[in-house]
């Protein structure tokens, strides 16, 4: 404690821990998106003198960033080229006739896939499969999507490639002078998360998973179940003009239920069946996909124009309907569609809403935007594809079919084994590898060089580059070693096992609340500390954390693509906590041993 206390006496660790503590509280709030909270404090870092500004910027320049823009572009072009086209197959093979099986087929196969692959793109190909093979079998998406982000997540600790997590930990790591990891370096313990984990969620998928999908007696399930709430206005000519609602047998003839009427200024709410509908009424509908096609055809009704522009239809045969959820950090979020200007932004018009199980009763055009919602658009196919790169939308219908690229899947394959491969036998650098193999994606036409630019996730990129001067600011004020020193006291007659599982459980609980890439950030450098003042290698405790940042089993908002199954599987917020808090204590059972067998601790 007095090493602390000597520590904060200076300046210079005032001023981080300053800083560090509001970057917390912005983070867990969320008041500004996380990449620009780091590059706020990395800049007042610089502004207050704790740290030069080559010290605050080096995180940019370090070969594992390098390396994780590569891994975009190559996966972009995976995806593009067909590349994963039988992984799709697979996932949504009749063959499969249970839940369960679905289940132990994602562990076995999506797991691995996402060891190389990250697994936002994985979860968002893979979305329109499950829930395809979830309509044909009658099962509710609530008994399968959660397993599958699950999953992933599993997957992403058997490589160093398999998060971006891993490589700011290996960045950092480097950095404090404890050695960076290689390709496979804890894949041995990954292995043994990914086996007991996949075996955990199997035994709890029938009481712990919800069944969102087939209770019709629960009147909100039953309209989310129905998929989307959407807006049709009564144009001139119509034959609804002067008869009351009833009459027109709208919702007999398109199985839709009338939710809303909205005349000029007024609205109304059920019950709404003696109403005479006019020029220019409003309905809000509740009614399925293939609804919205029928209505489409109608000249009775017509889709509601957005607030933005008028909707025109379009009878062009490259027009196609797609699904794009609002991830995690999606700048859309909090603004609605007519602030955003979102048909001239996308060159699409929203058809619909849908939000979990909240039934959304506005205006669509009014509606707040918020993270998980999914939008059905329709547009042309050069809009669709160009939003298939965007950071702010995941489409979650792949467009393969419509490139040219698919004929090059086997080359994309080979492109992406060697890079691989070349690292594995120590041939070349894993960097080097990376950005060869982006290039050979662009030559070879697997990716095309405006696609290049867009599969960087900046977003990612700003935010690992900034966090690199949290650790170097806990390292240089010496706040890391006080820090580490208290814990020492704590933690000295603890043995390694439990002193180990401490770590793992605090970062798993810290990275439910804040960014994971921040908790590394943060605690490795304490972590680090620790380990060499308990007398143990320094990598045993940053494997504890590294772990431990990757098990975010316990909330939709722990990890991507959490919340990516939360709003298409029509999640509570407590389901993810009932299916992951039992997965979560295995793995601070589990962990912890595996690491000590591994260092021979």
């Amino acid at each position: 404690m007095s090493s602390l206390i000597a520590v904060l006496a200076d300046s210079s660790s005032q001023i981080t821990l300053a800083i560090l503590a509001g970057a917390i509280v912005l983070f867990v709030s969320g008041w500004l998106a996380p990449e620009v909270t780091g590059l706020l404090a990395a800049g007042l870092l610089i502004a207050t003198g704790v740290l030069k500004p080559g010290e605050a910027v080096e995180g940019f320049g370090s070969p594992a960033l390098v390396t994780l823009m590569g891994l975009f572009a190559l996966s972009a072009g995976l995806f593009r080229s067909g590349g994963l086209d039988r992984l799709r197959a697979a996932i949504g093979s009749d063959a499969i006739r249970s839940p369960k099986r679905m289940i132990a087929l994602m562990v076995a196969v999506v797991a691995p896939v996402s060891a190389f692959v990250p697994n936002t793109p994985i979860v968002a190909t893979l979305l329109p499969v499950v829930e395809g093979w979830c309509r044909r079998r009658g099962v509710s998406p609530s008994k399968v999507l959660l397993p599958l982000s699950f999953a992933t997540v599993l997957g992403g600790t058997l490589t160093l490639l398999g998060s971006s997590v891993n490589l700011l930990a290996s960045d950092v790591s480097e950095k404090l002078g404890y050695g960076a990891f290689h390709l496979f370096s804890f894949s041995a313990i990954g292995l043994g998360v990914w086996l007991v984990g996949g075996v955990v969620m199997v035994l709890l998928a029938d009481r712990s998973l919800p069944d969102r999908g087939l209770d019709d007696d629960n009147l909100v399930a039953s309209l989310s179940s129905g998929g989307y709430l959407t807006e049709v206005q009564i144009p001139p000519g119509s034959e609804l003009i002067g008869q009351s609602l009833h009459a027109t047998r709208l919702q007999r003839r398109f199985d839709v239920d009338v939710l809303e009427l909205h005349r000029d200024q007024e609205r109304f709410l059920p019950p709404l069946a003696d109403r005479t509908l006019v020029l220019g009424d409003r309905l809000l509908l509740r009614c399925s996909r293939e609804d919205l096609l029928r209505l489409q055809q109608e000249d009775t009704v017509v889709l509601a124009p957005t607030p933005d522009a008028a909707y025109q239809a379009d009878q062009q045969n490259n027009q196609r309907i797609v699904e794009v959820l609002l991830p995690s950090g999606s700048t859309l979020a909090g603004d609605c569609l007519r602030d955003l200007r979102f048909r001239q932004r996308y060159n699409c018009t929203v058809l619909a809403l849908r939000r979990g199980n909240d039934l959304v009763r506005e205006r669509i055009g009014r509606v707040v935007l918020r993270e998980g919602d999914v939008l059905l658009l329709q547009g042309p196919k050069d809009a669709i594809r160009g939003m298939q790169a965007n950071n702010d939308l995941v489409v979650l219908e792949q467009l393969e079919k419509d490139l040219p690229t698919v004929s090059r899947k086997r080359i994309s394959l080979s492109i992406a084994a060697l890079v691989i491969l070349l690292p594995t036998f120590q041939l070349i650098p894993l960097v080097a590898a990376v950005l060869l193999g982006t290039v050979a994606m662009v030559a070879t036409g697997c990716l095309r060089p405006g696609e290049l630019q867009r599969a960087i996730r900046l977003d990612v990129i700003l935010l690992l580059g900034s966090l690199a001067s949290f650790s170097v600011a806990l390292e240089k004020t010496g706040l890391a070693a006080a820090m580490a020193q208290g814990l020492i006291a704590s933690l000295r007659n603890w043995p390694i096992y439990w002193a180990l599982a401490a770590v793992f459980l605090f970062t798993t609980i810290l990275t439910e609340v804040m960014s994971n890439a921040a908790t590394v950030a943060m605690v490795i450098p304490i972590a680090g500390q620790l380990a060499l003042g308990l007398g143990h290698p320094p990598m045993a405790f940053i494997y504890a954390v590294l772990f431990g940042a990757s098990q975010c089993f316990l909330s939709p908002v722990g990890y991507q693509t959490n919340l990516m199954v939360f709003g298409p599987g029509r999640y509570r917020f407590l389901d993810i906590a009932r299916y992951g808090f039992p997965l979560t204590c295995t793995m601070t059972v589990v962990v912890p041993w595996l690491i000590c067998r591994w260092f021979g601790l």
